[in-house]
């Protein structure tokens, strides 16, 4: 049969047609892990917006020293 690493694709096509290679669905589930955290990270950022404007809105950019 060969060596079976770096030709999944290969085999995929072959031996096991109509499966996904392994590369591919490795592929699939990092895409789909960062389309996850998305949403964490929009939030994260309108947070930090929020905090920001929020300390505009102070008047102050130079916070003393306590």
């Amino acid at each position: 049969m060969g060596w079976p690493f770096g030709n999944d694709r290969k085999l995929a096509e072959t031996k096991y047609a109509g499966r996904q290679s392994a590369t591919d669905a490795a592929a699939e589930q990092r895409r789909r892990g960062h389309r996850r955290s998305i949403g964490r990270t929009a939030a994260a950022g309108q947070a930090w917006e929020d905090r920001d404007r929020q300390q505009d809105r102070k008047g102050r950019w130079y916070r003393p020293a306590r």
